[in-house]
């Protein structure tokens, strides 16, 4: 079976066990390491693999070809993507008419940022800039972007550059909704049998919890220049009892995250029935 997800330790985490051929009864996989931003358009093009890690946000355009698994995703409480500045500006303001990197338009992150920006700045941002997550703290850094958008391991390594954080998106989203975040999801493609592949992302799951030390050589091999430390960081913020079952908390997360920005045309409207 062919699969993406990223080479993020959330990821190899959770696949590391399928991947290795040790869930019984799974096929074997074929894995593509991609950032989610990769994915995220191979999906709306329907030129990709079986199986594949994309943001939420991206949900409204792959639908009719991909459903949404209910297990192997990110979604959370404190986990949510940053707004980082460089130096100690404060407030919503400070970014009204400026350059905004963001690691992806079809991205959680962005539409977040969307969502909050249309209540915090009514001046409306200025340019915004997509260039790959790993580039974007040292271009604030240096002067080349007003501000940056960041996921992942950023949150733990973002001091290291000088910079500030502006805003907590995820907090701002879970003080105004009581939910959790959703940020990846585990599509396959409609003809497949997602009840199956859910059962071995999740026995996967029950298996990398069951036994954290075997997955670490894979996790580390791909953890592009993480320590260790900072690895099982990312791992414990974005694994999960929602990575095991969306649950009913999770769903209803997904439907106001996409819902909302549908009513705002920040994504296409579509049946919402379908994320079920």
């Amino acid at each position: 079976m062919n699969i993406a997800y990223s080479p993020c330790p959330n990821d190899t985490f959770v696949f590391h066990a399928w991947a290795h051929g040790l869930i019984p009864g799974a096929p074997a996989l074929d894995v593509t390491y991609a950032d989610i931003d990769i994915t995220n358009n191979w999906a709306a093009k329907s030129k990709g693999p079986e199986v594949m890690k994309i943001s939420y946000a991206a949900l409204p355009w792959v639908l009719d070809d991909y459903k949404l698994l209910s297990c192997g995703g990110a979604l959370g409480r404190g986990c949510g993507p940053l707004v980082l500045t460089n130096g100690g500006e404060s407030g919503a303001v400070s970014l009204a008419g400026k350059r905004v990197a963001v690691p992806s338009e079809r991205s959680t992150a962005y539409l977040l940022f969307r969502l909050w920006a249309a209540q915090n700045i009514p001046e409306g941002v200025g340019e915004i800039v997509v260039m790959p997550f790993h580039e974007i703290m040292p271009a604030v850094r240096d002067g080349h972007i007003d501000a940056g958008l960041v996921i992942h391991e950023a949150r733990f390594t973002y001091p290291t550059y000088g910079l500030t954080m502006l805003t907590d998106l995820g907090s701002w989203w879970e003080s105004d909704t009581g939910l959790p975040i959703p940020l990846g999801a585990i599509i396959a493609k409609r003809e497949l049998d997602a009840e199956a592949i859910a059962q071995w992302i999740r026995a996967s799951v029950d298996y990398a919890w069951t036994h954290p030390e075997e997955s670490k050589p894979y996790i580390m091999m791909h953890a592009q220049e993480l320590s260790p430390d900072v690895a099982q960081a990312h791992i414990d913020l974005y694994v999960n009892e929602f990575t095991a079952n969306l649950g009913d908390d999770g769903y209803a997360a997904i439907e106001a995250l996409l819902g909302r920005a549908a009513e705002e045309g920040l994504v296409p409207s579509f049946d919402l029935s379908l994320l079920r």
